[in-house]
């Protein structure tokens, strides 16, 4: 039963292509430009453009499951060219964003939610996975960490449950090799609630040294992000962060609750990146 994995180039979908591949599972990878993809020996590559209905046939033939990033771009058309190839499972790497107030109009949610909704409708048995906030999206700080400036943050005590990529990566192994998960929306966290605040501070006593907060407005805020986002999406992004402000982070479901397996902390995270921060 080949398992087609779309944005093969992602992070989490590059480790669900090795660790199934390890398992032996018959796998494709999907992408835009499957020329540049390196992938395992045995594995098929496949251009797959969701913006483009006509890559979708050669990429799903003879495929009984898909990973897929949500992309509402031509989801109505993929998901008749999976039912038309027999595909029986999709397992979606959504966002817990979906389950946030007014959802529909938020930029963020609803990029997800349309694919969820799409899904839900159609005759394909799908999972849908929801991680809350990357351990990842600290990279956005490494710039200034690494230069020794000071972090400026609008809200520094907005408190979240960062998820390691690889527990995501696990969980959605068992999801397309397993039961348990089958048919199921589960949202993601990490093991600990953690503010920005704290999370700087775990970055700090890895490398060793320092790193100064710096409290900004949102105004501020808003200014610096528009220069790498949509001002919706920065919007979006700094009314989140204004409703964790001080607030500590639930958290859901982890390789813990769902695996059996201690999750990864942030601290692990930290370790395993610190060069990107500027550690030798």
């Amino acid at each position: 039963m080949t398992t087609l994995i779309t944005g093969a180039r992602g992070q989490i979908a590059q480790a669900l292509i090795s660790r199934l591949h390890a398992l032996g599972h018959p796998l494709r990878a999907g992408t835009a430009r499957p020329a540049e993809l390196t992938v395992p020996d045995g594995v098929e590559t496949a251009q797959l453009v969701l913006s483009r209905p006509e890559t979708f046939e050669a990429a799903l033939r003879d495929v009984r499951q898909v990973f897929l990033y949500p992309e509402p771009s031509g989801i109505d058309e993929l998901i008749k060219a999976a039912e038309a190839a027999g595909v029986e499972h999709v397992v979606l790497l959504s966002s817990s964003s979906v389950l946030g107030p007014d959802a529909e109009n938020d930029p963020l949610a609803s990029h997800s939610l349309r694919v969820e909704r799409a899904l839900a409708s159609s005759g394909l048995t799908c999972t849908f996975l929801r991680p809350d906030a990357f351990a990842s999206n600290s990279l956005g700080w490494a710039y200034v960490i690494g230069q020794a400036l000071p972090v400026q943050l609008p809200y520094p005590d907005a408190c979240v449950a960062p998820i390691h990529s690889e527990d995501i990566a696990d969980i959605a192994v068992e999801a397309l090799t397993g039961t348990t998960l089958t048919g199921r929306a589960v949202t993601l966290t990490g093991p600990e609630p953690l503010t920005f605040r704290e999370q700087l501070a775990l970055l700090a006593d890895t490398l060793g040294r320092g790193i100064p907060v710096e409290h900004i407005t949102r105004a501020e805020a808003e200014q610096q992000m528009a220069n790498h986002m949509p001002p919706p999406m920065v919007s979006s992004l700094l009314n989140f962060w204004e409703a964790a402000d001080g607030i500590p982070a639930a958290l859901h479901d982890t390789t813990h609750t769902l695996l059996g397996r201690p999750a990864r902390t942030y601290r692990q995270w930290a370790e395993e990146n610190a060069a990107a921060f500027g550690r030798n």
